[in-house]
């Protein structure tokens, strides 16, 4: 494993072979190859506890509970990241489609896509597969 200085945070690179350790089958699918689990079938899409949502792959946080909200597309959805510097976007063209695909911005995992038919007060659909976040129950 390397780690690269990133500003404040640091980038987290591993080999292929490192990610397979750590991960299960679906989650480095998800994560290190751009893979989407099928609608419905993830752990977190019906998820209303309060807490974190932090990247599968290296704790980075990603999203609050309070962010989530059901868009009925059967993945976990938010309008907006826990922090705007924790995910990085890019065009995806895979699919037929112009999109826009999100990622961790510590280590480059794939979460999934973000549109622009979310609710208010972004408008913004954060469409995030369940396999590439952990979630961490908010203690009263």
């Amino acid at each position: 494993m390397k780690i690269k200085d990133k500003g404040n945070a640091q980038k987290i690179i591993k080999s292929d072979a490192e990610w397979k350790a750590l991960l299960e089958p679906e989650q480095y699918n998800i994560t290190r190859k751009g893979g989407t689990e099928p609608a419905f079938t993830g752990k977190y899409y019906a998820t209303n506890e309060k807490g974190s949502y932090l990247c599968v792959c290296c704790a980075n946080t990603l999203f609050e509970s309070e962010a989530k909200y059901d868009s009925g597309t059967g993945w976990p959805s938010f309008y907006t990241p826990y922090k705007n510097e924790n995910i990085n976007t890019k065009i995806d063209n895979k699919m037929g489609m112009k999109r826009t695909e999100l990622n961790c911005s510590h280590c480059d995992a794939h979460l999934g896509h973000v549109f622009p038919d979310g609710p208010k007060p972004t408008n913004l659909r954060y469409c995030i597969n369940s396999a590439s976040l952990n979630f961490i129950a908010q203690k009263d």
